[in-house]
């Protein structure tokens, strides 16, 4: 716009967009009227819509709840979680399959750290279709694909893209570990072979994690590194996030089996220092 070359009508412009509201963006204060019954506005601690192509991340004390949405059936939720506290623990793919005996998520699973204890748990989940052998895109494997993978460009990539998030929080490469990948699935057939199952999905398949110690909860949103698609193709995906109670002793997610259990009482030591 050619009013925008002065620098006081661009201020001005800038100032007119007050109040704007798109469907991808950040809410502040956070304002979501869908809570879960019991859960009071007071207590919102994050409510955001991320872009196709969009990231974001969020320091949660233990006992927050994350609710991801779906929103239009084909958002790809790349996550990555850090100890808040100590940021070289963190999510441990290998582990989170290993120690549970099941390398497919669903609702009651662990997501793991590299020092044995519990991260986040899924407490539901209405989606089934989640990944945690193929991790995220990079630049290399988006510019065999759709010819650019860069972060400027328009088919941004899952890694690099993590690492924006990661930054905010004073962490760079070198802490953009192994991620997991939600709402896109993959299926291990007899034979080795790896089968994505990538959808799209009916719309508003939602997730919700809750946090077992403080973390640092990074998420990217591109389109999974086996989607078939020639198009580079992901919908927004919706974050609410609230204030919850420390997990009970006697939680059946908690004490589900023996692993598990042992993986909270490293968090409680942890905590009891």
């Amino acid at each position: 716009m050619a009013e925008l070359k002065n620098p006081l009508a661009a201020r001005d412009h800038a100032r007119a967009m007050e109040g704007t509201v798109v469907e991808a963006m950040p809410m502040l204060p956070p304002m979501a009227d869908d809570l879960p019954e019991g859960v009071a506005v007071d207590d919102l601690l994050w409510e955001e819509t991320i872009a196709a192509g969009g990231y974001a991340g969020r320091l949660l004390k233990r006992g927050s709840v994350v609710r991801l949405n779906d929103v239009h059936g084909d958002a790809c939720a790349t996550i990555q979680i850090f100890n808040a506290a100590m940021p070289t623990e963190r999510l441990n793919v290998a582990d989170t399959a290993k120690i549970q005996w099941n390398a497919y998520l669903g609702a009651g699973k662990l997501l793991l750290s590299d020092m044995g204890r519990v991260l986040m748990s899924i407490t539901a989940d209405d989606a089934g279709t989640h990944d945690i052998f193929c991790g995220a895109s990079n630049e290399a494997s988006n510019r065999r694909r759709y010819g650019d993978g860069s972060n400027s460009g328009a088919t941004p990539n899952a890694r690099d893209r993590l690492l924006l998030g990661a930054a905010k929080f004073g962490l760079g490469r070198k802490d953009v570990h192994p991620a997991i990948t939600l709402f896109k699935g993959t299926h291990i057939e007899a034979d080795g072979t790896i089968t994505p199952q990538i959808g799209p999905f009916p719309p508003g398949r939602t997730l919700f994690l809750r946090a077992e110690m403080d973390v640092i909860l990074v998420m990217a949103n591109c389109p999974h590194v086996l989607d078939p698609r020639e198009e580079w193709t992901v919908t927004p995906l919706r974050v609410t996030a609230w204030r919850g109670p420390v997990t009970a002793p006697d939680d059946p997610i908690r004490t589900a089996m023996p692993e598990g259990l042992r993986a909270f009482l490293n968090v409680e030591d942890h905590y009891r220092l």
